[in-house]
């Protein structure tokens, strides 16, 4: 199975990072937050990955091109110009980079891909700015269990202040950014049925817009709900979040350094 990584996008509000480099390519720790989408699902055997490229997507694919030599130490030979790498990070990724662009919107994107995915009735979809701790093995078990055309994870974000609670005008107890504060939102790793592709017209169509809309009105769209760590990066404080958590060694999205306890369920 396929995953599409929505990796097109102008990333405005993060405007410091992004003046340079796309978003998902911003970096937490020393790798990019591409990196860290595509470990987790690499983490439940899920290899195959469609980029659909659009602000300074040749970076993106820069990035790649030189991935082996990046993530190698190397010795190399003045004298005679050869280069001996000695890999230190294994993967075992297809990755295929599709230029959809600089301003079509997310369907319209997806919409671009369906040439790309015709031997694929079913296919997962995400942001490429957004990391979290969702099983995607119980992900993929749920869609295939409803049978309808469009499974999106729901996820509670932390709330942004923290809570007092009071007895008069005593506070009695302080709650520091609650991870269930706020209500239930689109947290992205969707998976589709192709049937999705009759819901995309064209370059504008945006997909949290009438496509998500109509699928929910026509009783296509289930949601899978994620109670676990979940967190996008819209800001730099954002990103300073999840770097903090790397660096700590406290980033719970990090399942690739522990063991599946489930079987890879493919269709």
């Amino acid at each position: 199975m396929k995953t599409i990584i929505l990796c097109g996008g102008l990333g405005s509000r993060l405007s410091e990072e992004t003046h340079a480099k796309p978003k998902p390519m911003v970096t937490v720790g020393n790798h990019p937050i591409l990196w860290h989408i595509m470990k987790i699902y690499s983490h439940y055997g899920y290899n195959q990955f469609v980029l659909p490229l659009g602000y300074k997507g040749e970076t993106i694919k820069e990035y790649f091109l030189n991935y082996f030599s990046l993530s190698s130490d190397c010795t190399v030979d003045l004298s005679s110009g050869m280069v001996q790498r000695t890999k230190k990070d294994s993967v075992d990724w297809l990755v295929t980079m599709i230029d959809t662009g600089l301003n079509t919107m997310t369907g319209g994107r997806l919409h671009r891909l369906q040439s790309h995915l015709q031997d694929e009735e079913t296919f997962m979809l995400t942001y490429g700015d957004g990391v979290s701790n969702v099983d995607i093995n119980a992900l993929v078990k749920f869609h295939q269990s409803h049978g309808k055309i469009a499974t999106v994870s729901a996820v509670r974000p932390t709330a942004r202040f923290g809570t007092m609670r009071f007895d008069g005008n005593q506070v009695k107890e302080f709650v520091e950014k609650a991870q269930t504060g706020e209500g239930w939102i689109n947290g992205g790793f969707f998976v589709f049925n192709r049937k999705i592709f009759s819901y995309l017209a064209n370059d504008e169509t945006v997909l949290e817009g009438d496509p998500l809309s109509q699928l929910a009105a026509d009783g296509q769209l289930m949601a899978y709900r994620h109670e676990g760590f979940w967190q996008c990066m819209d800001t730099i404080r954002d990103r300073n979040l999840l770097c903090q958590l790397w660096d700590g060694g406290h980033a719970p999205w990090k399942v690739w350094n522990t063991q599946i306890k489930k079987e890879v369920e493919r269709v």
